[in-house]
């Protein structure tokens, strides 16, 4: 399968000079399995899923959508995706079951007046909107399991995905204490990739855990921990400037091979 990564800024998207080179859109990763012609799978829906429209080349986006949580920075995009809001698109977004609601009235709570325009069901095309229990599902050909992660305000998940040559797992928004649950550890366990949480440095401590978020430190751990083959860093603050990412790339002092998710990168797993 192949990453596309859209999107790998955090918080709210970070336009202009000073981040054009790790790009300011907000989480969003497409993924084409393999012999397909394109994405048939997206994590998380920031500003970046506009991207996509671009990628299908005119056509209509038909496959699945899957949240990690409904945080702005998270769903921003939805609204802004002309291949998925067209008559002839077909869409099955998951989110996060919580509080009882279905996930239409999720949605709706972020997207619908006088917060936005139009509701979830004012966009075109075919959506269903599944609350959605950690578990995993067979999606757009590839298998995606989701488990609980700690983070702030609101129910949260991190995703596996497989195929029958490789694995990958997202975590975009993570607050990990001193240890793992053993749910996220399974999630992580012996992924080909590992897109993780990395907004903070380490002198960023305070603010991480005040905000639920984790450092760099933290997703080095977790990846060593996980016996992962490669982890990138994701979910860059906005604050932080390409210089500054430069800086972090090339003072890391990693127990595997790690980079910097940069928006554009494209990422083959498994083979």
């Amino acid at each position: 399968m192949r990453l596309h990564l859209l999107g790998v800024r955090g918080s709210t998207a970070a336009p202009g000079p000073n981040h054009v080179r790790y790009g300011g859109h907000t989480s969003c990763v497409a993924i084409t399995p393999e012999g397909a012609p394109s994405p048939t799978l997206v994590l998380d829906a920031g500003t970046g899923l506009r991207s996509l429209t671009a990628l299908l080349t005119g056509q209509p986006y038909r496959g699945a959508i899957a949240l990690t949580h409904l945080h702005w920075d998270h769903m921003q995009g939805l609204p802004f995706f002309g291949a998925g809001d067209r008559d002839d698109a077909e869409v099955e977004l998951f989110l996060p079951a919580q509080d009882g609601e279905n996930g239409h009235d999720l949605l709706a709570h972020s997207m619908s007046p006088p917060s936005f325009p139009i509701k979830p069901e004012g966009l075109r095309g075919r959506w269903a909107f599944n609350a959605a229990e950690p578990g995993t599902w067979t999606v757009g050909g590839l298998r995606l399991t989701a488990a609980v992660v700690p983070h702030k305000g609101g129910r949260t998940f991190g995703y596996r995905v497989e195929d029958d040559a490789g694995s990958m797992a997202y975590l975009p928004d993570h607050l990990p204490g001193d240890a793992l649950s053993p749910e996220v550890l399974d999630l992580v366990a012996g992924v080909d990739v590992l897109l993780h949480d990395a907004q903070f440095v380490e002198a960023e401590r305070a603010v991480a855990d005040a905000y639920g978020h984790a450092t760099i430190d933290d997703a080095m751990r977790i990846a060593e921990e996980a016996q992962a083959k490669l982890l990138m860093l994701f979910h860059h603050s906005p604050a932080r400037t390409d210089d500054q990412l430069d800086a972090i790339r090339d003072g890391l002092r990693a127990p595997l091979p790690t980079v910097v998710a940069r928006e554009g990168d494209q990422l083959d797993v498994g083979g």
